[in-house]
C-alpha cells in the first residue's frame, strides 16, 4: 500500500496500516528542493516527523511481540519505508510501485495535488483502490464517479459495485468535526449515512446511580471520570477509566452513573435536498431594530393608546376619532384647543410632549434600520448581553466545518480569526455569526468575544502555542470555562491536559487531534471496505462499514447475536440495498436469532482493531507467522 503526503494524517495513516493491519506500506513524502535525486538513506524532516508521530502510536500498540519473518529472505513482511520525491508525478508513482499496489491514499493538504495524482494513478493501475482526501465535498462526489467510470472502461471485466475496486473520497475535517463539536457541547447527536439508511447516535448524559439508557444498542461508554488519573483522557491508554467501545449488555448494566453513546434510530435516508440560499440572501428583518429600540417604540405606542383612551373618556368622542385627534396633536398638526375643556387642553399638552419624545426614537429607528441594511454583507459584532455561547478560535478548514456543525445544532457561536481573508469568514458572514477579527494573543480580543460569559472555548488554529495561550488567557478570566484544544503533539497534549486539570480541577479540559480522529476512517477505506462513516468517541473512533457476509467467515452462517464481539464489532442493520426485504418492517433492525447468509450485506460498527480482525488481519498476539507484529523497520529513500 502507498500513502502520499507529509502531514500528521499521512504519517498516522501509514503507521495505522503498518501496526494495526500488518500491511507493507510505502510513504511517499515531498523532498526538500535541495535533496538529491539519487536514492539515499537520510534522516531529514520526513523521518523526524514520522518518528514523532509513530512514537505516540507505538505506545498504544505495544512493543513486546515478535517481528514477522520475511517470506522470501528479502524485504521483511509488513515493512514500512519512507520515499522522498519532489512531487507525486508519474515517475514517483511508478518508483513506489503503484502499478502493483493494492491501494493508494492521497492525503496531501492541497486538493489540486491529490486530484492530479489520482488521475495519474488511475491511468497507471485501473484496479488500484483509491482513497483521496478532499476538502471540497461536491468535487469529491463527481471525482468518485469519474474515476470509477475510468476504471470500468480500462478494465471491462471490473465490477464497479465491488468495494475493493472503488474510489473513496474522504475529508479528515468532516470526520473530526462532530467529535470536536461534541467535546465542547455535551449531549450532541451524530448522524451517519450508510447507503440508504441514516444511523442516529446520541450522547446520553450520566444518570446518578443508574445505568445509561441503551436505546437500540449502546455503541460506547464514555470516560468514567472527568479527569483520567493516567493523564491520557479519552484515549486507548486510559484503561478502565477511558471510553469502552461496543460494550456488551452486562458491562452496560454495571456502568451506573456513566455517560454513553447510544444508537437511537435507523431510518431511511431521503434524497439530498438542494442547499437553500435563503439564509444568504434574505434581508435581516428580524434584526432591524435592537431590543432597546423595540422597547422604546412599544412605550411610545402605549402612550398614544393611553392618551386616546383618556380623550374618549373625558370628551365622549368615538375611540377612532379620539385616536385621530391624539395623533394630530402628537405630530403638532392639530389646532390649539382654545376654548376647549381643561381636560382636552391638558391632553393636548401631554400629546405634544409625547411627540417630542417620539421624534428621536423615530430618527434612531431610521438610522439603525439603514445601518442594518448597509451591514447585511459584513460581519456582525457580539452583542453586549450575549452569554452561554461557544467561542470558536480559528476559521480555517477545521474551524469552518465545526462552525457549520455548531450552527446546525442551534448552538450560539462567536468566532475569533486573525486573518480577514480566512476560509471561514464567508461562512460566518452567511450564517450571521458574530466574528471578532484580531490576534487572540493581543489584549482585549477574547474580551470582545465575551469570553467571561461563554460556555466553552474551542481553540482550533493550526498553531499549538496559539491554542494554548488562548486557553490560558480564557481560564484566567473564567476558571471554570470548558476548554477544547486542538494540539498536534501527543506528548505536549498530555502535559497540557495534566497541568490544566491540576490547576483547574473543577473545569473541563479536552485535547483533540484531527489526524488521530480521521486516520482510522482512511485506513479502513484503504483495506477495501465500504467505510460509511465514523463516530468520534472522545479521543477514539468507532467506524461504520458495509460488508458482504459471504466474504467474512466470522459472519457467514452465524446468528446476529453470535456475530457480536464486545469491544471489536457488532452487526447493526442490513445495508440499504437489502432494506426492501422482510426486515424492512422492523426498521432494518436484525433480530438476534436471524441467521446471516452469504447473500446479505450488513452494516457493522467496529473499532479499528476489530475491523482488522474481521478482515482476517487482526491476530497480533501470536508468534511470527501466526499474526505477530510485523517488522518495525523503517527505511528512508530519496528519489
Amino acid at each position: 500500500m502507498v500513502v502520499c503526503g507529509d502531514d500528521a494524517l499521512a504519517h498516522r495513516l501509514a503507521r495505522e496500516l503498518h501496526e494495526v493491519y500488518g500491511e507493507r506500506v510505502t510513504l511517499l513524502v515531498p523532498a526538500p528542493p535541495e535533496a538529491p535525486r539519487a536514492p539515499a538513506a537520510r534522516t531529514g524532516r520526513a523521518l523526524a516527523l514520522f518518528g514523532r508521530v509513530t512514537a505516540a502510536v507505538t505506545r498504544t500498540t505495544g512493543s513486546g511481540a515478535a517481528p514477522a519473518a520475511s517470506g522470501d529472505g528479502g524485504e521483511p513482511g509488513g515493512a514500512l519505508r519512507v520515499v522522498e520525491s519532489a512531487e507525486a508525478d508519474d515517475r514517483a508513482l511508478v518508483d513506489v510501485g503503484v502499478e502493483r499496489a493494492a491501494a493508494l491514499a492521497l492525503v496531501h493538504e492541497d486538493d489540486e495535488t491529490n486530484l492530479r495524482a489520482a488521475l495519474t494513478a488511475r491511468r497507471l493501475n485501473p484496479r488500484l483502490r483509491l482513497v483521496i482526501r478532499l476538502y471540497n465535498r461536491k468535487l469529491g462526489q463527481h471525482l468518485e464517479t469519474l474515476l470509477d467510470q475510468a476504471a470500468a472502461v480500462a478494465e471491462p471485466g471490473l465490477d464497479p459495485e465491488k468495494p475493493d475496486a472503488a474510489t473513496t473520497v474522504l475529508s479528515d475535517v468532516d470526520t473530526a468535526a462532530p467529535g470536536l463539536a461534541a467535546a465542547a457541547v455535551a449531549g450532541t447527536s451524530k448522524v451517519v449515512q450508510a447507503g440508504g439508511l441514516l444511523f442516529h447516535a446520541v450522547d446520553r448524559p450520566p444518570r446518578e446511580g443508574e445505568p445509561p439508557d441503551p436505546g437500540l444498542c449502546t455503541l460506547a461508554l464514555l470516560s468514567a471520570t472527568a479527569g483520567d488519573p493516567a493523564g491520557c483522557e479519552g484515549s486507548e491508554r486510559s484503561g478502565d477509566h477511558g471510553p469502552r467501545l461496543l460494550p456488551d449488555d452486562r458491562t452496560v448494566a454495571a456502568a451506573t452513573g456513566r455517560a454513553a453513546v447510544t444508537l437511537e434510530a435507523v431510518t431511511a435516508a431521503g434524497p439530498d435536498l438542494p442547499a437553500t440560499r435563503l439564509a444568504a440572501s434574505a434581508l435581516p428583518v428580524a434584526s432591524l431594530f435592537s431590543r432597546r429600540l423595540r422597547w422604546s417604540l412599544a412605550g411610545a405606542a402605549g402612550a398614544v393608546l393611553a392618551l386616546a383612551l383618556a380623550s374618549t373618556f373625558t370628551t365622549g368622542d368615538h375611540p377612532l376619532h379620539a385616536a385621530y385627534l391624539t395623533l394630530l396633536d402628537i405630530f403638532a398638526i392639530g389646532d390649539p384647543a382654545v376654548g376647549e375643556p381643561t381636560s382636552r387642553q391638558l391632553l393636548q399638552i401631554l400629546a405634544g410632549f409625547v411627540g417630542l419624545l417620539l421624534l428621536p426614537v423615530i430618527v434612531a429607528a431610521l438610522l439603525e434600520g439603514l445601518g442594518t441594511f448597509r451591514t447585511a454583507t459584513t460581519l456582525r459584532r457580539p452583542s453586549r448581553g450575549l452569554s452561554g455561547h461557544v467561542v470558536l478560535l480559528g476559521l480555517g478548514k477545521v474551524g469552518t466545518r465545526v462552525l457549520a456543525r455548531l450552527r446546525k445544532l442551534g448552538i450560539p457561536v462567536v468566532c475569533v480569526e486573525s486573518d480577514p481573508e480566512a476560509r471561514g469568514i464567508a461562512v460566518a458572514r452567511r450564517l450571521r455569526v458574530p466574528t471578532v477579527i484580531g490576534d487572540v494573543t493581543e489584549e482585549g480580543v477574547l474580551e470582545a468575544a465575551r469570553i467571561h460569559r461563554a460556555h466553552a472555548l474551542l481553540a482550533l488554529t493550526s498553531v499549538d502555542i496559539t491554542n494554548l495561550e488562548a486557553a490560558l488567557s480564557a481560564r484566567a478570566v473564567t476558571p471554570d470555562l470548558r476548554v477544547v484544544l486542538r494540539l498536534y503533539d501527543d506528548d505536549f497534549a498530555t502535559a497540557v491536559f495534566r497541568t490544566l486539570r491540576t490547576a483547574h480541577p473543577t473545569a473541563v479540559t479536552r485535547s483533540r487531534s484531527v489526524s488521530h480522529l480521521a486516520a482510522p476512517a482512511f485506513a479502513g477505506a484503504m483495506m477495501g471496505r465500504r467505510i460509511l462513516g465514523a463516530v468520534p468517541v472522545e479521543r477514539r473512533v468507532l467506524l461504520f462499514a458495509s460488508v458482504d457476509v459471504a466474504a467474512h467467515p466470522l459472519l457467514d452462517g452465524r446468528k446476529v447475536a453470535d456475530a457480536f464481539v464486545p469491544g471489536a464489532w457488532r452487526v447493526i442493520a442490513l445495508d440499504g440495498a437489502a432494506a426492501g426485504r422482510a426486515d424492512h418492517a422492523r426498521g432494518w433492525r436484525l433480530h438476534p436469532d436471524r441467521l446471516l447468509v452469504p447473500g446479505d450485506r450488513v452494516v457493522v460498527a467496529a473499532t479499528r482493531r476489530g475491523l482488522a480482525e474481521l478482515l482476517g488481519r487482526g491476530g497480533r498476539s501470536g508468534p511470527a507467522g501466526e499474526g505477530g507484529v510485523p517488522d518495525n523497520s523503517v527505511r528512508t529513500e530519496a528519489g
